[in-house]
């Protein structure tokens, strides 16, 4: 069975992805930001819009099930701006859910997540599922238990928003070691967040791949890291494990509103990513690695 990506227009192979921008957001909500929610159709379109006017062909939306994905309106956005769009299932931490929201799936969480990926007119090509900070809790096992059982039965990877980038080692223990997902099928989400070298090369050193993603909110003390730690992993030989994202959450992140934005991977950091690192790096990091990360052999249970 030949590997493909699935976008919101349907499976392609992987060759035809192009450069990536690995882990953003179109469209979300969320309780903890309230008032902040990326619910502009014209917004969206925009972004994409000048993402593709410096190259990029292809954005990954991690907005998990309900937290406002609004996949249905996916695939126009993607043929308007002539990108690319892979959506999530899966499930946030419980914070990002109104009280009493999630009893209705919590216990048919796999077969949700399956759904989503295989079914409907609109399927997803991925699983998003989170951590907590510095250890997995309950709802994160219970979410992690059912994404594996997800992966198993259809091949998707994993993408792990890890906190603050921390539980790196719990979320390998878990989902590799105990549930038996595959470590090439496990993507680690805003490792810059936690820069600890000794931790990214032992996640590296597992196989997974390595997720750098929300570069140059005002924020992130880590982002004056960030090319320290893409230069380490390239340095022992895991440049071909490296993502980036922008992961814009809010209104305010967009580039239409002064912040980095989905355009800016591409106009900000790749000119410094090519300069510093080479341009054999930042082709791999951009285009060569999202193509094998978010391919899969599909089955359908």
């Amino acid at each position: 069975m030949t590997a493909v990506i699935r976008t919101v227009l349907g499976d392609i192979a992987p060759e035809e992805l192009g450069v990536c921008d690995a882990h953003d957001h179109l469209f979300v909500r969320t309780p903890a930001l309230p008032g902040q929610e990326l619910d502009d159709d014209e917004a969206a379109l925009a972004e994409l819009t000048a993402f593709a006017a410096l190259g990029g062909r292809a954005v990954v939306q991690w907005t998990p099930w309900g937290m406002g994905p609004r996949t249905e309106d996916l695939p126009g956005l993607s043929r308007r701006s002539g990108v690319h769009i892979i959506s999530a299932t899966g499930m946030h931490q419980a914070r990002h859910y109104a009280r009493g929201g999630l009893e209705r799936v919590y216990d048919g969480l796999a077969g949700l997540f399956i759904r989503e990926l295989t079914e409907g007119r609109v399927r997803a090509g991925m699983i998003k599922v989170a951590g907590a900070y510095h250890r997995l809790d309950d709802h994160a096992r219970h979410v992690m238990t059912a994404a594996a059982e997800a992966h198993h039965a259809t091949d998707a990877p994993i993408g792990v928003h890890l906190e603050a980038g921390t539980a790196a080692p719990d979320v390998l223990h878990f989902l590799c070691d105990t549930q038996g997902v595959p470590a090439q099928r496990v993507i680690l989400g805003h490792l810059h967040r936690f820069p600890d070298p000794r931790i990214h090369q032992q996640a590296a050193e597992a196989g997974v791949f390595l997720a750098f993603d929300g570069p140059s909110r005002v924020h992130h003390a880590a982002d004056s890291h960030l090319l320290d730690s893409l230069a380490a992993l390239a340095d022992t030989g895991h440049a071909e494990q490296i993502l980036l994202g922008g992961d814009t959450v809010t209104p305010a992140a967009r580039s239409a509103a002064d912040g980095p934005g989905i355009p800016f991977l591409l106009g900000g950091l790749r000119p410094r990513i090519e300069r510093e690192l080479g341009p054999d790096i930042a082709s791999a990091i951009f285009t060569d690695n999202p193509a094998r990360a978010f391919a899969a052999h599909w089955q359908r249970p």
